[in-house]
């Protein structure tokens, strides 16, 4: 496992996913029930999301190496115009109030909110998009998914207080920088070969 490729993917996974819906749907459960609940609940979920990116980067690696590079490099480049040009709503969705506040009912639910919204997003590209350009499933794999629970847990916990000090703005266009400059690379890898 590459240390640096662990290092890339959860630097460019948790910027981008500070401004997602899915953070904002974590923020919104924790303060609603236990946190501890909500957090196995999203946990689990961006493992099954991570597992599903895993096994369609590992189907995209199965092209050319020009057409990988090329394929993603127009897909981090998408990534950063969809970052920079989406409006990001005030606040997040309501969802359905579990029946009970018990742990399987929370973490149920909890599962169920994030899995949904995770499914086909951004991060979730991205991530296929890192497996599919490093080869190396374990350490994007486990990159993705500590970098998509960070997330969750300074949403659950502090979003809040986070957004109070560093504008959405702000972390947006540093997401946005680095998907431009994975998309620089990869475009120049696949034009050079």
């Amino acid at each position: 496992m590459s240390l640096t490729v662990f290092a890339v993917t959860f630097g460019i996974i948790f910027l981008a996913e500070l401004p997602d819906k899915t953070a904002l749907a974590a923020l919104m459960l924790g303060t609603k029930y236990r946190a501890s609940y909500v957090f196995a609940g999203v946990a689990a979920a961006m493992a099954v999301q991570v597992g599903l990116a895993l096994v369609a980067g590992s189907l995209l690696a199965l092209l050319p190496h020009r057409w990988v590079e090329g394929v993603t490099g127009l897909l981090f480049l998408a990534g950063a115009v969809m970052l920079l040009l989406h409006k990001h709503e005030e606040e997040p969705h309501e969802s359905k109030k579990p029946a009970s506040t018990g742990f399987w009912k929370v973490a149920g639910a909890s599962f169920l909110v994030v899995a949904v919204a995770e499914f086909g997003d951004l991060t979730q590209i991205m991530t296929a998009n890192l497996a599919a350009q490093y080869a190396d499933p374990l350490a994007v794999g486990l990159g993705a998914w500590l970098a998509l629970c960070a997330v969750g847990g300074l949403a659950i916990l502090g979003g809040q207080k986070l957004l109070k000090h560093v504008p959405m703005k702000v972390i947006i266009r540093i997401a946005a920088a680095a998907m431009l400059v994975l998309a620089g690379v990869s475009i120049v890898g696949a034009i050079t070969g």
